[in-house]
């Protein structure tokens, strides 16, 4: 088991890592969280939802992701609220005290996963969740040291150097363990160090000598890695290109993983703008998704959007909406069932012909299809997945956006005068061809194509490479 001093440690990277080089060897090996809280999300194989960070995880391992391999996920709906996704179905939305006392029940589906795993693969590499320091969850507690005690693994304890601080990270996650759990610790991996090692060597022995454990590898910081997001947006998201696409960081944001390509691109300038933030102007604005739409929709309004999108289709931007962004570009969205808070109908921008209602049933669905929003005789491919509560009706006149292989009536719409697309596809832009006709019907002549899947193998590859020291440490230990 792979945890952090801290979130954002690097244990998702960590666990990346080995996965490949695991899988390099022959060996079979699966990825595991027991419990993740992100709004990033994937659709497995057997239909379910996971954290897109096990998804990356099982590329990295060479198979597909499946629901045990992240058997608990909370989908933030507010600051003390979430959904709750057991094996990859809803299950409930509670309050942050109410999980707490489930969290007994979601052991049990813990383990369940984790004994199926055992039951197909050599390795499981296990990710912890946030930091096992934090003593007010002890109890209970099954996405650290309570999951590592109850199946009896060994642990590797990560820290980030490049926050500073990272003996004192060692030692106080150290400090505020149980001895059981101290000892179940085998030895330290520095992550994202940037300078002479040299310097680093009297600190490594100071921790060594100090608390008996070896620093097994310390690991490089590796610039433009593309990766998966857990949940957080990166903070180096400006780029320098010709063409300006602006998306706003609405408070539950979702699967912004959406725009990685787009951030890959040489040619575009992806800026995520915040609250408070000025909002510049752009050659396309895109809506995400959301993991509350009527209240995202309301914060939009408050930070002046709405006047924004306005004069953005006047002087001639294109604008499109992803999921939650699709359903806040219509007349309405009406949640009569209360699915994302009190019951009740929200007036949309209006942009676009089209009703939303949100439902009890989350559709997760794989898709593949072509692009219909092109005129071109051979439209490009596309592929995707949709998860959302929720059905939009678009006016039948409404030209469709994606017609998706097995399925007769187009999904999405585009506006008559050809300005506004709104889809429910996460992931549009992931395809080569697809994000090239999506950046040309906005404005964007350039042959250049971006081949996301085979950058996110490049740089599994390259942290692999930088992680060998951790499998070799660990076999001298053994």
């Amino acid at each position: 088991m792979v945890q952090g001093t801290t979130s954002d440690a690097g244990k998702s990277t960590v666990v990346a890592a080995l996965c490949r080089l695991l899988q390099r060897q022959g060996v079979r090996v699966a990825p595991m969280k027991p419990q993740n809280m992100a709004l990033n999300s994937a659709v497995t194989v057997d239909g379910g939802e996971i954290g897109r960070a096990q998804a990356l995880q099982a590329q990295a391992a060479g198979i597909l992701p499946h629901t045990d391999m992240n058997p608990v996920l909370l989908k933030p709906s507010s600051d003390t609220g979430a959904q709750i996704i057991i094996h990859g179905k809803v299950r409930a939305d509670m309050q942050a005290r109410d999980y707490d006392l489930y969290k007994t029940v979601a052991m049990g589906a813990v383990l369940e996963s984790y004994q199926r795993l055992q039951q197909q693969y050599q390795v499981i590499v296990v990710e912890g969740a946030g930091s096992p320091a934090e003593v007010n969850l002890r109890e209970r507690d099954i996405a650290n040291m309570g999951f590592a005690e109850a199946v009896d693994c060994p642990v590797i304890l990560v820290a980030d150097i490049d926050r500073g601080g990272v003996f004192a990270h060692f030692l106080g996650t150290l400090a505020c363990l149980s001895e059981s759990e101290q000892n179940r610790i085998v030895g330290f991996v520095i992550n994202r160090f940037r300078g002479d090692i040299s310097l680093l060597e009297p600190g490594l022995r100071w921790l060594e000598e100090k608390t008996g454990k070896p620093v097994l590898a310390v690991l490089p910081y590796l610039h433009g890695l593309q990766l998966d997001a857990e949940d957080a947006i990166q903070s180096s998201q400006h780029g320098s290109g010709r063409f300006r696409i602006i998306v706003p960081a609405i408070p539950r944001i979702s699967n912004h993983t959406d725009f990685d390509a787009l951030r890959a691109h040489p040619e575009v300038d992806l800026q995520f703008i915040g609250p408070d933030q000025t909002i510049p102007a752009a050659d396309l604005i895109i809506l995400p998704g959301s993991k509350n739409t009527r209240a995202d929709l309301e914060f939009l309004r408050q930070q002046g959007w709405e006047a924004v999108l306005h004069q953005h289709l006047r002087y001639g931007g294109k604008l499109i909406g992803i999921c939650g962004g699709y359903q806040m570009l219509g007349q309405q969205i009406s949640d009569t069932h209360g699915v994302e808070g009190a019951p009740g109908t929200t007036a949309g921008f209006g942009l676009l012909d089209t009703v939303t209602e949100l439902t009890l049933e989350k559709r997760l669905q794989q898709v593949t299809g072509l692009c219909a929003f092109t005129p071109e005789a051979e439209p490009a491919r596309v592929t995707g997945y949709e998860i959302h509560m929720g059905v939009t009706h678009a006016r039948s006149s409404l030209a469709a956006a994606f017609s998706l292989d097995g399925q007769t009536e187009g999904e999405g719409a585009v506006s008559d005068d050809g300005q506004i697309l709104g889809s429910y596809l996460h992931g549009m832009f992931d395809h080569p061809e697809a994000c090239q006709a999506l950046l040309r019907w906005a404005g964007l002549r350039s042959e250049h194509k971006v081949d996301l899947a085979a950058l996110r193998e490049q740089s599994i590859d390259r942290i692999a490479d930088a992680a060998a020291p951790i499998l070799d440490a660990l076999a001298r230990l053994d």
